[in-house]
């Protein structure tokens, strides 16, 4: 098995940006648009390009765009059916499991990893992090979702076997967010491109995705911050546990003010 190389070149300004642009545009186009054929198109071109530009660099986009056209292909919604929770989790699933199998096993690399015990302690300003979180989740959310009308993308969680599975739909895409954004898209990202360049192509395929998934009207101006400071947060922490952590904080806030917006009288605590 080999490692990330820690020597390997990044710099902003070269070829290498080219594809990895088209690629995220991509992103926008099959998530943001809802599937339009041209991210397709996109996506073939950003694979051809890295080709000429560089073969590693290839391998790695290919790994990324894998994942994409998985989760591309069934709908990305809200329906609590059984059937559909199934169909989603399994394409979620090998969106995740394909890039990681191929790249530690065809590969022999390590660059994908879910390092959940690091052995770390969080400090008391991560802590204190988390705290910021719910209050943040606490006075956007419900401006949001109401004055926008999104939740209504959401079903109603009025019936108790709907509003447990809203609860394990919500906490698991939140996870699934950071292992294939984060852990996956990020990483590879990281190992061609300096930090910042890496975590601004990976926000903006996390930011469209969710866009598919509901965070629509203004959700972009919560959403690509939102994706920024969870790929700023796992180059400092290192640690899938606490971004997954922050996730799941903020999406609790985001079920308990989406329960309420669909009935007003549950949950009266919230400002709007």
């Amino acid at each position: 098995m080999t490692s990330i190389s820690t020597e390997a070149p990044r710099t902003a300004l070269s070829w290498k940006l080219v594809p990895a642009v088209l690629l995220s545009a991509s992103g926008v186009l099959l998530f943001g648009f809802g599937n339009d054929p041209a991210g397709y198109g996109l996506l073939a071109a950003s694979l051809v390009a890295a080709a000429l530009v560089d073969r590693e660099f290839m391998r790695h986009l290919a790994l990324v765009a894998a994942g994409m056209v998985i989760i591309s292909l069934v709908p990305l919604n809200a329906d609590l059916s059984i059937g559909h929770m199934t169909l989603m989790g399994g394409a979620l699933a090998l969106a995740v499991l394909v890039p990681w199998l191929v790249s530690r096993f065809v590969y022999r690399e390590r660059i994908i990893r879910f390092p959940v015990r690091t052995g770390r302690k969080w400090p008391t300003a991560a802590k204190l992090y988390l705290v910021g979180v719910v209050a943040l989740g606490y006075f956007i959310l419900p401006v949001y979702l109401i004055s926008t009308g999104v939740y209504l993308n959401w079903p109603d969680a009025s019936d108790p076997a709907i509003f447990w599975r809203l609860f394990l739909g919500v906490n698991s895409v939140g996870i699934w967010d950071e292992l294939f954004f984060i852990c996956t898209t990020f990483a590879l990202l990281r190992h061609h491109f300096p930090y910042w360049l890496a975590n601004l192509l990976q926000a903006v395929v996390f930011s469209s995705f969710l866009w598919e998934i509901g965070y629509q009207a203004w959700g972009p101006l919560l959403t690509f911050p939102f994706a920024l400071l969870q790929g700023y947060t796992f180059k400092l922490t290192k640690s899938l546990t606490y971004v997954v952590t922050v996730h799941l904080i903020f999406d609790f806030v985001l079920f308990l003010a989406l329960v309420h917006a669909h009935n007003r009288d549950w949950l009266p605590v919230f400002l709007y």
